[in-house]
């Protein structure tokens, strides 16, 4: 099973949520700080991480910041915060999901199960038959998960890489942000502008060269999302 990392500075909580965690057979590694997460992250091999935004020493932002420089594992957010905003922070310095305290346990789980899933699809297992999708310069090699544009390599995180592996598939077919969510999260879109919204930004910075006026991934206005072919 993975290894999960659990960070946050409640002791209680991070305890609670490791006897779910090992309850489905996971083994779960404890920090209390940004700074203690950072090192188990350089010594052990986790597949997730499950952090608090406000935390002593080193918030669970900055921590994220600094995880995004080299790593793409499936990182969920917890917070008290319950606004928009909060929620878009994290999302923004690159967290995959996002779940506001109090929050049922059963439900953290699920999340974390779905996006272990996800994760699992981008590794390097090849498939049976080839997969590679192109659009102008922008390749998407869906045995290795690689993607290049005009030949320079472009990482992505899991929920952007199959964001855009859905819309390339599609080209010309436009998403509504909704259809998106259900797509990639596999469950109903209730309030989820902000949440693809957010990721569709961050694909446009690391694939286009102008995001402000993008050549690959457009907005229909009123409507959603497509890549037109080229």
């Amino acid at each position: 099973m993975a290894n999960i990392l659990v960070c946050d500075d409640d002791h209680e909580i991070v305890d609670a949520i490791e006897i779910y965690l090992e309850q489905e057979g996971f083994k779960v590694y404890k920090a209390y700080d940004g700074i203690e997460a950072l090192d188990i992250l350089k010594d052990t091999d986790i597949q997730l991480l499950v952090i608090d935004v406000m935390m002593p020493r080193l918030d669970g932002i900055h921590a994220i910041m600094k995880i995004r420089e080299s790593s793409s594992i499936p990182i969920i957010v917890l917070s008290a915060k319950t606004e928009d905003p909060d929620k878009i922070l994290g999302l923004n310095v690159g967290a995959d999901d996002y779940i506001a305290k109090p929050f049922n346990p059963l439900e953290l789980v699920a999340r974390v199960k779905s996006q272990l899933r996800r994760y699992t699809k981008l590794g390097n297992i090849p498939e049976e038959t080839s997969a590679i999708y192109s659009v102008g310069g922008l390749i998407m090699n869906d045995d290795t998960k690689e993607v290049t544009v005009d030949d320079e390599p472009v990482k992505l995180t899991p929920i952007e890489y199959n964001i855009l592996l859905l819309l390339v598939k599609n080209q010309g077919r436009v998403f509504s942000i909704d259809q998106i969510y259900e797509k990639i999260w596999n469950e109903q879109a209730i309030g989820a502008d902000n949440t693809v919204a957010v990721h569709i930004r961050h694909i446009r910075e690391k694939i286009e060269i102008n995001p402000r006026e993008p050549r690959y991934l457009k907005v229909v206005w009123g409507v959603g999302y497509k890549v037109d072919k080229i």
